[in-house]
């Protein structure tokens, strides 16, 4: 039933034009635009490093919470408001591999993007493919792919109609990716708005998969900044465990 399930979800992603062009292709637009602008060196995690080196660890990030909280938390509000979450709530499908394999569609699209970005990193701007800390790339990757799935649930909760989802998500989203590193190197960004970013996962997930990149040694799992990521993944999953809906806020 999950199978089936999933393979349904996918099809549907990927018969989307608008989720197509906004979780696959926007990303790669991204990264190419701040690797034309700008040019030369950088400096994260105290090493020296070229700014391209610097984006593709970043639009990575940006790419995972594209194709998990923002393109996730849009379907289940617009299929929630259509009605479609009340007729399977109605079905013997359990509501586990409803929620379940939406939010695993989301974590293959994520790892399908961050690979795609590698590689383009790799064969368009000369950006190291990690070796030994490919296990700290991976379970980064999954991790936060994860974790913002289980918030997409959470924040869905919130959001009183489709409309309204495009909106919300990117007036959360947008500044974060400002204040967080993902954009712009941490050494430009007020130290004031870096203490807010640390409080929110996407900091913490861009600092994650950039250490993968720039270290050439160990695992290069970050700890600290995956326990913050699972933290907000945790509390994301009892927030829609408690509060999640499946009828039309009209109903």
């Amino acid at each position: 039933m999950f199978a089936h399930q999933f393979r349904s979800d996918l099809a549907r992603f990927w018969r989307n034009p608008q989720s197509r062009y906004f979780t696959l292709l926007m990303p790669i637009v991204f990264l190419v635009i701040f690797a034309t602008i700008f040019k030369g060196h950088t400096v994260a995690d105290g090493r020296r490093i070229t700014i391209t080196t610097f984006y593709v660890p970043g639009i990575m990030a940006l790419g995972i919470i594209s194709a998990t909280f923002v393109n996730l938390t849009q379907t289940i509000v617009t299929q929630r408001e259509n009605g479609e979450f009340k007729r399977l709530r109605g079905t013997p499908l359990p509501a586990s591999i409803v929620i379940g394999s939406r939010a695993v569609v989301g974590v293959v699209v994520a790892v399908a993007m961050s690979a795609l970005l590698l590689v383009i990193g790799k064969l368009v701007y000369d950006v190291r493919i990690p070796q030994s800390t490919m296990l700290g790339l991976v379970v980064s990757v999954v991790l936060g792919a994860g974790a913002f799935s289980c918030v997409a649930f959470a924040i869905s909760t919130r959001i009183s109609s489709a409309e309204a989802a495009a909106p919300a998500i990117n007036i959360t989203v947008l500044p974060l990716y400002f204040i967080s590193g993902v954009f712009v190197p941490e050494s430009q960004i007020p130290k004031l708005l870096r203490n807010i970013a640390t409080v929110f996962p996407i900091r913490h997930l861009a600092q994650a998969l950039r250490a993968t990149i720039i270290q050439t040694h160990g695992s290069g799992i970050r700890v600290t900044d995956l326990l913050v990521v699972l933290a907000w993944g945790v509390a994301g999953l009892l927030v829609a465990a408690r509060t999640f809906q499946w009828s039309p806020r009209g109903d």
